[in-house]
């Protein structure tokens, strides 16, 4: 019972998204495919951004393999709004209807201390990483009121909850995240929409690898993970699809940490 006493809207927990509209942005690769290919396989119709017109082809096919039937993918750059209104103006147009968005455009910066990062670094980090995600909610949060509601899941990470070392920039850029999503959650609230964000450990997928690479060995990251492993993009994966679903009904401006452990220690 709500703290007024009135009933709160009786919804069926289900990890089936059929006939729901849903958005990825930074679909291409990584954990975005793997959410795009895990949305399509339970149905849901999808519109999915990201560059790689290649790798975006490829997610396509793929999903249309295991049976999708409405998968749309468009390459831009989540830098630019004009390139960002394009995707909202496709996906509505092809979906009518967006229940579901997934902000999880990112790149990595270099292992270097701070004061070895440049200006230019700078920007790219923050216009990819942090204004690619205010892009998105800005066109979905007005199109969500509009129609009822709807669920929005950003990607963070563990660094947007913890400090690390020698990726300064990288990791501003994700508390940040968080920090925007709470923000977010709490204006829309009683709108019927929700606003969570998910903060993965290390996940194998080639922003890791480019990351570390001759720096720090995969299996020493693995190492400290208490579960012993470096998690697949399929299970950061679900763990987004979670948070987007029925069953996560009354979460809103939470960040689900999935990282084998990692920020438990």
């Amino acid at each position: 019972m709500n703290a007024d006493s009135s009933p709160a809207p009786h919804r069926v927990a289900s990890d089936s998204f059929a006939g729901r509209g849903a958005l990825v942005v930074g679909g291409t690769t990584g954990i975005g495919r793997a959410t795009v290919l895990a949305l399509a396989a339970r149905g849901a119709r999808v519109c999915f951004a990201g560059l790689g017109a290649d790798e975006g082809r490829e997610v396509v096919t793929e999903a249309r393999k295991q049976g999708a039937r409405d998968i749309e993918f468009l390459e831009i750059d989540v830098r630019h709004e004009t390139e960002m209104r394009k995707l909202f103006e496709q996906a509505i147009a092809q979906l009518g209807r967006i229940d579901i968005a997934i902000n999880n455009a990112g790149t990595e910066t270099r292992l270097v201390p701070v004061q070895e990062t440049t200006e230019e670094e700078f920007y790219r980090v923050i216009d990819i990483n942090l204004k690619g995600v205010w892009l998105g909610l800005k066109y979905e949060i007005p199109h969500m009121l509009a129609n009822g509601g709807g669920a929005i899941v950003n990607t963070s990470s563990t660094a947007g909850v913890t400090g690390i070392a020698n990726i300064a920039l990288y990791t501003a850029t994700k508390h940040a995240i968080v920090g925007l999503t709470r923000a977010v959650a709490l204006e829309v609230a009683k709108s019927r929409i929700r606003v969570n964000a998910i903060a993965p450990g290390p996940v194998q997928t080639g922003l890791l690898s480019r990351m570390v690479a001759g720096k720090v060995p995969i299996d020493a990251i693995a190492a400290q993970v208490p579960m012993g492993r470096i998690s697949a993009p399929e299970e950061i994966a679900e763990a987004i699809l979670w948070l987007a679903s029925d069953a996560a009904s009354y979460v809103t401006g939470h960040t689900l940490l999935a990282d084998g452990g990692l920020t438990a220690q």
